[in-house]
């Protein structure tokens, strides 16, 4: 005997199955310097929100809308998203430095204890094991220790930049005419490839060294694509193959005003 087999049954099973498939679709696209989550859903118009507490970008879209006009319509939005990233990062900061004893700071990725030692030398910032030593002079205040240190941690910076620029000039034949060190509250470095400038966040100085040399690539790269697009990236993947696990690290780390 055949076992009889509800054709209609099958039919309707089937239609529910590409219901479900169809219900979203993921997909990500790149805003200038930022990442947003594309889900296209049986919806009529384009959605935008950006979601604490890291600040991501998603973008809902009808599924007849293709990406490039979902694109157009996120970049349109820019200015915008980095002011709500901006937002959601100072609602999230942790609270503010003092400057004092047993304080954690960090340096190239690992975390240290301030110690703070008054006395008549000249200010000067020294690493012991696990401690950050910073002399001050008898009765400076919390102002003035942050100068010290931040000064201390652009000298560090510019060390630390000068051999990695010179090693990726090298590799992708190209020159920077200069680059400066800013504190920077929403981006992590930008480049000017007209006069060959790049800027770097002091903040880098504080992350690991990958993150470091993945900003540095990242700039570099810009003297040979402006734009972050298909090209960009092909070329991050050439040269810096972990470059995207680089970027989630960072994007995951608060920057401070």
């Amino acid at each position: 005997m055949f076992e009889s087999i509800n054709v209609l049954s099958l039919f309707t099973e089937k239609q529910r199955a590409v219901k479900v498939k169809q219900k979203s679709m993921i997909s990500m696209i790149m805003l200038d310097d930022i990442d947003a989550e594309v889900t296209k859903k049986k919806i009529k118009h384009l959605h935008l929100k950006v979601c604490p507490p890291n600040g991501i970008v998603r973008v809902s879209a009808p599924f007849h809308m293709n990406q490039k006009k979902i694109r157009v319509f996120a970049l349109s939005k820019l200015d915008w998203i980095r002011k709500q990233r901006l937002k959601i990062r100072n609602q999230v900061r942790e609270k503010p430095l003092k400057y004092i004893n047993q304080e954690t700071h960090y340096f190239r990725g690992h975390s240290y204890q301030l110690k703070v030692l008054e006395d008549n030398k000249p200010p000067f910032v020294e690493l012991v094991k696990n401690e950050i030593l910073i002399h001050v002079p008898t009765g400076a205040d919390m102002e003035k220790r942050r100068s010290i240190l931040n000064e201390w941690y652009q000298k560090q910076l510019i060390e630390l930049l000068n051999p990695l620029i010179k090693k990726w000039e090298l590799k992708l034949v190209v020159s920077v005419k200069r680059f400066s060190i800013r504190s920077m509250k929403s981006r992590w470095g930008s480049c000017t490839p007209k006069t060959h400038s790049i800027r770097f966040n002091l903040e880098l100085v504080k992350k690991s060294p990958e993150c470091l040399e993945y900003i540095v690539v990242h700039e570099l790269v810009h003297l040979l694509e402006a734009s972050h697009n298909n090209r960009f990236k092909a070329l991050m993947d050439q040269f810096y193959p972990n470059w995207k696990l680089c970027r989630k690290e960072l994007n995951g780390l608060q920057l401070k005003s």
